[in-house]
């Protein structure tokens, strides 16, 4: 009996081993759920963000072809209008030259007709001769020869599809912050992290998350090869925490550390620019530069920016609001980076013109997201009477165009007499009241209510402009070499 319980006891421990690796198996295989699930997750997500950029790449495509069609347009009624304003003179001229005749005929006077015939027979076959070949042809067809080639697109769109991704090589480690490179500027921050100095692994990009500044949700704001990135329009004076990851073909590597990072909350002391805390300690970050634009801000605002209602219950007008200001101020200037190439800069960015007769459109380099902001802006030059555009916009406005020409931009478009509120090429509210040198056009932007008002020379020019405003948005102007502001 004994060696036979001895052997079973052997081989219960034999089954005893598999039991327990079996258990360790199903451990490893929970975990590969969860991270399939977690990988997903991100999968889904970089899928998701690289759609996104080629629907908004085809979106400025459109407004750019749309544009040109627009354009052909214009001059096709430019054309035949020249023509209907040309034919109407020469046939007042011909109509009026028959009339006459008929009266010389019924002359009853020989001698008297004898005098004038000859000049007359003349004139008329002259006037005949200029209704030559093609006179009476119209210069321009009312077709628009313009035919889009979307084929080759829609065939890579139907081919669109994965690459099947190799595992041979590891995810990489998790990317440091560089906490000396990454500093505040108003509502903005910049971050910069690297790859660990011994990792080897390949890396294919970076993405980049911040919570919402209420120690909510965190949220891609960056996915790209990049390792710096300046994040725009966070809420001042609060706290947001920020960490990056980096992916590779294998699969994305677990989080930096997470650094907290505080806002601005007023800027209006000296101009500085503080690192980053180290991870979990709160300061402080601040930096402050002026920020005016092509316009000169007036003394009286001086190219601040105030926000945040003290107190109202109802809609104030104008003025009403400007006195419920609290005294933060944002200093901004105009934004080499993203503004049309033919656009001129001078005074530290704080003065803008044009090398073109079109208008191109140049951005401040602060955007708004919340609260109240108001902004003058001084017209230093202006010749020929054209029709200059301020307002606000997205940061991938057109910038080859009037601003509010696409649905990223909210604008009032000026000449000598009178205004127009203009958003996705609709004109609206015609208000008498231009501009001339040494105008000031203002710009009240309330978040708080969502909407956009302007003013020429502190008078509010028309009713509220735009409401139910929401999102990102950058001081605008559009101009030609003709305006300075």
């Amino acid at each position: 009996l004994l060696p036979l319980q001895s052997q079973l006891s052997q081989a219960l421990n034999g089954l005893s081993d598999r039991a327990k690796e079996a258990k360790e198996f199903l451990v490893q295989l929970r975990n590969m759920v969860q991270q399939i699930q977690e990988n997903s997750v991100e999968f889904e997500a970089c899928l998701v963000a690289q759609c996104d950029a080629l629907i908004d790449a085809l979106n400025r495509r459109k407004a750019q072809l749309l544009s040109r069609v627009n354009k052909e347009h214009e001059h096709k009624l430019k054309v035949v209008r020249d023509q209907i304003s040309h034919c109407t003179v020469k046939l007042r001229q011909t109509t009026g030259l028959m009339e006459y005749c008929l009266e010389v005929i019924k002359e009853n006077d020989p001698s008297g007709f004898l005098q004038i015939s000859d000049a007359l027979i003349r004139r008329v076959h002259m006037t005949e001769d200029q209704w030559g070949k093609g006179t009476l042809t119209p210069r321009m067809t009312t077709d628009f020869d313009l035919n889009l080639d979307n084929a080759p697109l829609l065939q890579s769109i139907h081919q669109l599809d994965f690459v099947q991704m190799k595992v041979s090589s590891p995810v990489p480690a998790p990317p440091i912050l560089q906490l000396e490179e990454c500093c505040t500027h108003n509502n903005s921050a910049t971050l910069s992290w690297k790859q660990p100095p011994l990792s080897t692994v390949q890396v294919e990009g970076y993405i980049l998350e911040l919570d919402d500044g209420n120690g909510g949700q965190f949220r891609e704001v960056y996915v790209g090869k990049e390792t710096m990135c300046t994040v725009d329009g966070l809420h001042f004076n609060s706290t947001y925490s920020a960490r990056v990851k980096a992916f590779n073909k294998s699969g994305v590597s677990p989080y930096s550390k997470t650094l907290v990072l505080q806002t601005a909350e007023d800027t209006q002391s000296e101009e500085q620019t503080l690192p980053f805390p180290v991870p979990l300690e709160r300061s402080q970050l601040r930096r402050m530069s002026p920020f005016s634009s092509t316009l000169n801000l007036q003394p009286s605002f001086s190219g601040r920016s105030y926000f945040e209602l003290r107190s109202s219950a109802h809609q104030l007008s104008l003025h009403s609001s400007l006195q419920s200001l609290n005294s933060a101020v944002a200093w901004f200037s105009f934004d080499p980076s993203s503004a049309h190439a033919d656009i001129i800069f001078s005074n530290d960015n704080l003065t803008v013109t044009c090398n073109s007769y079109d208008d191109r459109v140049v951005l401040g380099k602060t955007g708004f997201s919340k609260g109240l902001h108001y902004w003058e802006l001084s017209i230093d030059r202006y010749d020929n009477h054209p029709d200059p555009a301020f307002g606000v916009a997205r940061i991938d406005v057109l910038k080859d165009a009037m601003l509010g020409k696409d649905d990223k931009a909210w604008a009032m478009y000026v000449d000598n007499n009178r205004s127009w509120f203009m958003h996705n090429n609709s004109h609206t509210n015609r208000t008498e009241g231009g501009i001339t040198k040494g105008a000031t056009v203002g710009v009240l932007l309330d978040l708080t209510r969502r909407t956009l008002t302007f003013s020429i020379n502190e008078d509010q020019q028309g009713p509220v402009a735009f409401e139910n405003l929401e999102g990102l948005f950058f001081p605008a102007v559009s101009l030609n070499r003709n305006v300075q502001v």
